[in-house]
This record gives C-alpha cells, structure tokens and sequence, in this order.
C-alpha cells in the first residue's frame, strides 16, 4: 500500500505496532517500509516521497522487492467547486502532463489504472457506503503552473482533479505488469482564478480514514 501522507503512516504504524522491514534509499534519507497486520492478513505501507520521478523510482524498488499488487491513497486539488474537500475520488485514467510516464510506455494523451485494483476499490467504498466519484486525474509536474487556462482545458477533457504522481504511477504498472490503482481526497480548490486553499478543513480524520480504506482494498487483490 502507498501512502503520500506521513502523518497518517506514522498513525496507523503506531496504531496497528507495525513492524519496519525494509527501507527505501535516497538522498532524503531511508523511507522506512511498514508490515501492517489487519484482519489477520498482511499488507506493506510505504510512502513513495512527492512528485513523479520519486514516486515512480520508490514504486520500482517496492516491486523489487516482491510487492506486485498495490493501492494508492493520496490527496488532490480539485477541478470541480462542487467537489467537497474530503470527497473521495477514484480516478481510471490520468492525463499525462509530466515527463516520467513516457520512459515508461509508449507517448500519448492519457494512462489508465488497473480495472482490477480500482474493482477492489469500489467495492471497499460500498462495503462501507461511501461516497465517491470515479473520472479521470490531471498528473503535472508544476504546482505553480497550475493556471486558470489550463485547469479550464482539463476540466473540459473531463478531469476531475490534479495531483503530481498518478499517471507515472499507473504507466510504471503497465510497464512492470502489476497492479495498481489510486484513491484521492479533495483537497484545495483551483476550480476558479482565486486559490482556495480549503484550511479550515481538518485533514488529519480524513487521511487516517482514507489509508485504512486503502489497505482495506489492497487487501481485496
């Protein structure tokens, strides 16, 4: 299970006495990789670090390492007003406008998730009704490039939210032939020329909630 939220990790670690069994190297230091008991089965938690490149090299090093099915749970601005922070949002394809995808497959508009790992996802949200929209991530490398004529262009292609890691991570999937799929929250609103940044929100419950929901549906696969 991949987790960009470290708060959460730490919780969930503490929580559930999980066990280090690996780390993760880079210049930032070692990135501990979690055993996580939950229902009697296990599941690895690792956060991947910010940003494609990252995340695609930490993706490869967990597969390495003999992880091949995975959920992803991470939070995302959103396109759309009306998309409540904190809103779940399962995305089946990402549109590509970062540079590590493409060592990956071959060039195009958009990658998509594994149809099973986002099965499993639903099916998790169900069991405990909730609420959740399925579309289509804009992936970018530049969060400061975010501009108003560019988040009007994705929203017209359908997207529903932007992030910075999905489509390298869906595309290093196709490439390795394991399974993964992401789960989001609404966070920040750049639907309109005013940034809304939306930090009245306590985020804290929200992630805690979202990474149980995810090791849930790694667990499904």
């Amino acid at each position: 299970m991949v987790c960009f939220f470290q708060d959460a990790i730490e919780c969930v670690a503490r929580k559930s006495k999980a066990k280090v069994v690996a780390h993760l190297l880079s210049e930032m230091g070692r990135t501990p990789v979690y055993r996580i008991r939950y229902k009697g089965k296990d599941c690895a938690l690792f956060h991947p670090g910010v940003g494609a490149p990252l995340a695609a090299g930490s993706l490869e090093e967990a597969i390495a390492l003999g992880c091949h099915k995975f959920v992803v749970c991470g939070g995302a601005g959103v396109l759309r007003k009306n998309i409540a922070a904190g809103h779940i949002i399962v995305p089946k394809l990402a549109v590509r406008d970062e540079g590590t995808s493409y060592h990956y497959v071959a060039p195009g508009r958009e990658v998509g998730a594994s149809k099973e790992g986002v099965d499993a996802i639903l099916r998790t949200l169900k069991r405990h009704s909730r609420p959740y929209l399925v579309g289509k991530t804009w992936t970018t490398d530049a969060f400061y490039r975010e501009t108003p004529r560019k988040a009007q262009l994705r929203r017209s292609e359908g997207c529903l939210t932007v992030e910075m890691e999905a489509s390298a991570l869906f595309a290093v999937a196709k490439f390795r032939g394991v399974t993964l799929a992401q789960m989001l929250y609404g966070g920040d609103d750049i639907s309109s020329k005013v940034w809304d940044t939306r930090s009245e929100k306590n985020r804290g419950r929200i992630r805690e909630q979202l990474i149980w929901l995810a090791i849930e549906s790694c667990l499904e696969l």
